[in-house]
């Protein structure tokens, strides 16, 4: 009587717990994906939701009969099953019924991937290659050209026995040295390789993942339509310090961006 009294006790503290958390709390949970910044990423995000929609309905109705069929034809009803077999209506239905919802799931699908390999037309190109541990990017068109490395304090914090916390670093490894500035609703077309081992680059915001392989380049495209900052690292296992390959993007507008490339120019030059 004393176990389960305890038991009791404790399992009622632990969901007045569970319902004190701040709302703020469960605001961070991320339970769906994300839609980007990109039209890809959007598209994506909106055949996620309609395949999750077309699933969630098939579920509800498929358990729901289930369900149904397990309570009004129980045995202890005096329900009796019912001999039949080869019903030619029944398996056009669940023939045509299948063909009809996969052809309607494939149309979008097909669509998106279209989408996402379509690179023509790009306003500009960008070239990444990966090393170990660093990214290096080529602005072909403007002949831009630098290293990417993890920013200095979270290099620092990363240390063993540095002494500093890494959670009072500011993106603690997913900040970097020189960010990858574009602009804004222009078709940016990027080439993916590397020079040593197997990469990838991976900003979730843009909705895709390339590897960088060596000797073989890979072709993606973005168009940002939201200025801002968007981070991202490597995804490929590349060695030890796989970890600390963090991805900047910095969207920026048309007149900032030639700015930019006018001053980094300039920097190079000097």
């Amino acid at each position: 009587m004393i176990s389960k009294l305890r038991k009791y006790r404790a399992g009622y503290t632990l969901g007045w717990l569970l319902a004190a958390l701040p709302a703020t709390v469960l605001a961070d949970w991320k339970l769906n994906l994300m839609k980007g910044v990109t039209p890809f990423s959007r598209e994506i995000y909106d055949l996620h939701m309609l395949i999750l929609g077309i699933c969630t309905v098939i579920g509800i109705f498929v358990f729901g009969a289930i369900f149904y069929s397990l309570w009004a034809f129980r045995k202890s009803r005096g329900a009796v099953a019912a001999n039949w077999h080869e019903s030619t209506t029944v398996e056009i239905i669940w023939t045509i019924l299948p063909l009809a919802i996969l052809v309607g799931m494939a149309v979008p699908a097909t669509k998106a991937l279209i989408m996402m390999e379509d690179v023509a037309n790009a306003d500009m190109t960008i070239k990444v290659t990966g090393y170990q541990w660093r990214w290096h990017y080529e602005y072909i068109e403007d002949g831009i050209d630098f290293y990417s490395t993890l920013a200095e304090n979270s290099n620092e914090a990363r240390t063993l026995n540095s002494g500093i916390d890494p959670a009072t670093v500011e993106h603690y490894l997913l900040d970097v040295d020189k960010r990858v500035v574009v602009p804004v609703n222009k078709k940016i077309r990027f080439l993916t390789t590397a020079g040593d081992v197997i990469h990838a680059w991976w900003v979730p915001d843009l909705g895709w993942k390339r590897d960088a392989v060596p000797g073989f380049i890979n072709e993606s495209w973005a168009t940002v339509l939201e200025e801002g900052v968007y981070r991202g690292q490597c995804a490929e296992l590349c060695g030890k310090d796989h970890g600390f390959m963090p991805i900047v993007v910095e969207a920026v507008s048309e007149e900032a961006y030639v700015a930019w490339v006018e001053k980094t120019k300039k920097a190079a030059s000097e």
